[in-house]
């Protein structure tokens, strides 16, 4: 087969539109399971102090009838710490490219702040538990740091061989030191069960696991002592696991694409907190020529309001 001679077909057709769609997709992930589940609170100097405390531990309490009473030793609080981080996102955008007819969004400058805010969201939950940092005080030319969730995790951490050890600071020192990396082994029922058993020793509830993309497939291959059935009527099978039972109480188990994938965190969500000295804000920075020119910024810390409450279980492969 052949066209006729002296066709016009659509490869001559000089004036044919453009076909661009006004629909924009955009994949990147977005959700923020730490900064989202945790409580925001207020903060009012760039370090941010509160305090923990504990019961004395259980003795075998009995006094003989008529005895003098002895003056129990009275422990005080521990006084504890967090450094504000301060992180922003910038956009520029010139005068022409707001004048021009564009495919996908009305004002560009709006788009492009609305990818800012999100992309920032992201860098925070990176650095509340996908980095093992601990605070720094920063200086005229080093930026201030937060401590992270691992360096404040001590009571109730597991850990592989070699190297690895719990942060050294503990207490009052907590968050002014990373934990030590050991070696890599993989996540079992069993090291779940043990991080949750000192947590509910120490006094802690914990409600949520959170761990990275390959351990989050490996959890789902917990039973918890029972045997999966699968409804072959619905012709559906049922893979994962998202709420675990055990015997210290029920954990819901969360993937966290921005969490540190090696560890699994095994965290009582009401005992921490993101207090911000200043939240979220938008700025029209100076114009220096024809571009529009714009900050989102935001200071924050973490707050660890009890540790023990928590448990890490460290240094799991990842693949």
């Amino acid at each position: 087969m052949a066209q006729p001679t002296n066709t016009y077909d659509s490869y001559d057709n000089i004036g044919v539109r453009e076909d661009l769609s006004d629909l924009i997709e955009n994949i990147s992930p977005t959700d923020t399971p730490c900064l989202s589940g945790f409580k925001r609170t207020s903060a009012s100097n760039t370090f941010t102090e509160w305090q923990t405390d504990a019961l004395a531990a259980v003795s075998d309490n009995k006094v003989i009838e008529g005895d003098e009473a002895t003056m129990d030793a009275a422990v005080p609080t521990v006084r504890m710490g967090n450094y504000t981080q301060i992180a922003d996102k910038t956009a520029t955008v010139s005068g022409t490219t707001e004048a021009v007819n564009r495919a996908g969004r009305g004002r560009e400058m709006a788009y492009q702040m609305a990818k800012k805010s999100a992309e920032l969201k992201r860098d925070m939950e990176n650095a509340i538990c996908g980095l093992n940092n601990a605070r720094v005080a920063g200086n005229a030319t080093t930026a201030r740091e937060l401590a992270s969730i691992e360096s404040f995790i001590y009571t109730n951490d597991s850990f592989g061989g070699g190297s690895g050890a719990s942060p050294t600071g503990q207490g009052a020192s907590s968050g002014t030191t990373a934990r030590t990396d050991g070696d890599q082994r993989a996540f079992t029922e069993d090291l779940l069960k043990d991080v949750l058993q000192l947590c509910w020793t120490a006094g802690g509830e914990p409600d949520v696991l959170m761990v990275g993309a390959f351990n989050k497939r490996v959890a789902s291959t917990f039973t918890g002592g029972a045997t999966k059935f699968d409804k072959t009527e619905d012709k559906k099978l049922t893979a994962s696991v998202d709420v675990y039972v055990s015997d210290f109480g029920e954990i819901k188990i969360v993937p966290n694409r921005f969490s540190r994938s090696r560890s699994g965190f095994v965290l009582q969500m009401d005992k921490w907190k993101i207090p911000m000295l200043r939240p979220y804000m938008t700025k029209d920075l100076a114009r220096t020529g024809d571009t529009e020119k714009k900050q989102i910024i935001v200071e924050y810390t973490l707050q660890s309001c009890n540790e023990a409450a928590s448990g890490l279980i460290a240094d799991l492969t990842t693949s």
